[in-house]
């Protein structure tokens, strides 16, 4: 797995060893970034269940300003900082280690311009993880949530919030939806 563009472009990331996450594949990080791409520059990020951190890092790599990585697993987190260390974007980065739902409480307020997530599949992560973005308002005015899924989810079109998907694409059993507050 490597960085798609930007500043940081072709350098190789570390992945997590075994079943537990699946590396969002380069043809979907371009895809997702080229959906989302005039949004990025000079942007405040939210990447939650991060994994490794390609994604929060290639939101950086392309020119987000900061980026809050957010990760439950000590040795995931052990990954994103020497992959952020790797990059050279430690200085535009917080990596937050601990439960993802008691951390995003913990950010109540704070605004976010993007906010992006790739939860384990199929376990109910994309219903429950949207109402809490909302209840605890971290999505700036005209900011947007990029969720990848698998594509039977239906949680991530029925989800229960005032976020309104106006992108969406598909990707073998993949899927990514973008979401805005409804206009």
């Amino acid at each position: 797995m490597r960085v798609v563009s930007g500043s940081a472009r072709g350098t190789v990331l570390e992945t997590i060893e075994g079943l537990d996450t699946r590396p969002t594949t380069d043809r979907v990080k371009e895809a997702v970034f080229s959906m989302i791409q005039t949004h990025i520059y000079g942007s405040s990020c939210l990447d939650l269940f991060s994994g490794s951190g390609a994604l929060g890092i290639e939101l950086l790599s392309r020119g987000a300003d900061f980026a809050v990585f957010v990760e439950s697993g000590a040795k995931p987190a052990k990954i994103i900082q020497k992959n952020l260390e790797r990059t050279q974007l430690v200085e535009k980065s917080k990596l937050i280690l601990g439960d993802v739902y008691g951390k995003i409480k913990a950010l109540k307020g704070e605004k976010y311009d993007i906010i992006i997530m790739d939860p384990p599949y199929l376990s109910g992560h994309v219903k429950k993880t949207l109402m809490l973005i909302e209840q605890c308002d971290l999505l700036s005015e005209s900011g947007i949530i990029v969720v990848e899924h698998e594509i039977s989810d239906d949680e991530a079109q029925k989800h229960g919030t005032s976020f309104e998907c106006y992108k969406s694409k598909k990707y073998g059993k993949i899927g990514i939806s973008v979401y805005r507050r409804s206009l």
